[in-house]
């Protein structure tokens, strides 16, 4: 069950690593993939690292949003989905740091 409970997590690190390997960032994308054995370590700082992270990529998500928003307005092209579609991701993204608040994923990690 708590797999179940981790899989926003999961998507969204494998998501970051799709982003990172898009603009050719390969030491972040194996950051990405490195991080993901770590849920397996039930310490309370795993808790802590993800969140930062998660937070983290969710801003880089915004800062793509921006990025790229503007480059299509300047371009004159179409916006508007690219922006719902990465603001989405990017809610999803820091969003996902809530799930470590279950009970279940308290005890996991020893969290008192």
């Amino acid at each position: 069950m708590n797999f179940i409970k981790l899989l926003p997590v999961i998507l969204s690190m494998l998501l970051l690593g799709a982003h990172f390997f898009r603009y050719g960032n390969i030491a972040l994308v194996l950051l990405s993939a490195a991080l993901l054995p770590v849920l397996l370590v039930r310490k309370p700082w795993v808790i802590r690292l993800f969140q930062t992270v998660l937070v983290i990529g969710g801003i880089e998500w915004i800062r793509t949003l921006v990025v790229l928003a503007k480059m299509r307005q300047f371009a004159g092209e179409p916006w508007i989905r690219l922006t719902v579609i990465l603001g989405a991701v990017a809610a999803l993204t820091i969003c996902s740091a809530l799930v470590f608040r279950f009970n279940s994923l308290r005890e996991r990690y020893k969290v008192t």
